[in-house]
């Protein structure tokens, strides 16, 4: 008698006899990049800001102003204005970060932590010290001008970078830079490639903080010669023109919104992918 074997009919993946359901489908080429920047988050403060401004304008525009507010309120006098505070706010944050980040970073290894007192202490001195009076003892000291409004935004907003680069390099798990420095990576890499990443969304919280700081100190930059949106202000008041003064708190509200927005657009952009950024 002949048998014959026949080898059994495969069963499909999706059939419901096999209890499988079809897997994914691998995965082929570079994972594509996506950007947590929402629409909203896009769309939102640009749009507020341009209909603060078109509605500022359009007030001016339709009001009947004398020859002192004309002079004060000229679009190439304004502009003026606004590219100095602008210029201010960069220049003093580029200085700040120029000094707070190597000393946070100098400050959290093993060998300098005896100077952490005085370091704290000499920076919580130039926040603690009201801005008006800080510039006031400056111009005593250094004189009227651009230089002495610096060297004032610059003291006063070294604090927040400081502090939390700091603060973000001593949260790192201990246990991560000994495998790092166990897999035979150097200080210098330990730091480069695993400490830094990891402290980049306190770090960047912090030159946030320093720049609002900057745009508000940038104000009181007039007192000490050094130009801005401040001279709006103290025209203004100088003057007895609300107008003037109204429009001069306007364009700052506004710097510093803007300034706040792209701070905040950039800081969930540079922040390590699966680390999670709150706004």
């Amino acid at each position: 008698m002949s048998t014959s074997t026949e080898a059994p009919a495969p069963v499909p993946p999706s059939s419901p006899s096999s209890g499988l359901e079809p897997g994914p489908a691998p995965a082929t080429g570079r994972r594509r990049w996506t950007s947590r920047i929402t629409l909203r988050k896009l769309l939102v403060t640009p749009l507020v800001l341009a209909a603060l401004l078109l509605g500022t304008y359009l007030w001016i525009t339709h009001a009947d102003l004398d020859s002192i507010e004309r002079t004060s309120l000229d679009g190439g006098q304004v502009r003026l204005y606004v590219w100095q505070q602008v210029v201010l706010t960069a220049e003093s944050t580029f200085f700040v970060l120029v000094i707070a980040l190597p000393a946070g970073i100098l400050l959290t290894r093993r060998f300098a932590r005896r100077g952490v007192p005085f370091a704290v202490a000499l920076a919580n001195l130039g926040q603690a010290t009201p801005a008006i009076g800080l510039l006031a003892l400056l111009t005593i000291w250094l004189g009227i001008g651009a230089r002495t409004a610096l060297i004032g935004m610059v003291a006063y907003a070294v604090l927040p970078v400081l502090s939390n680069t700091m603060a973000g390099l001593r949260a790192i798990d201990p246990t991560l830079l000994d495998a790092a420095r166990g897999i035979g990576m150097s200080p210098l890499g330990v730091l480069r490639r695993v400490e830094l990443p990891l402290a980049v969304p306190l770090i960047l919280a912090g030159v946030r903080t320093a720049l609002i700081l900057n745009v508000g100190t940038g104000t009181l930059a007039a007192f000490a010669g050094g130009g801005g949106l401040g001279n709006l202000i103290t025209a203004g008041i100088t003057t007895q023109r609300t107008r003037v003064l109204i429009v001069g708190a306007i364009l700052t509200v506004c710097l510093a919104l803007l300034v706040d927005w792209l701070a905040s657009l950039a800081e969930l952009e540079l922040s390590p992918r699966g680390l999670e950024v709150r706004q």
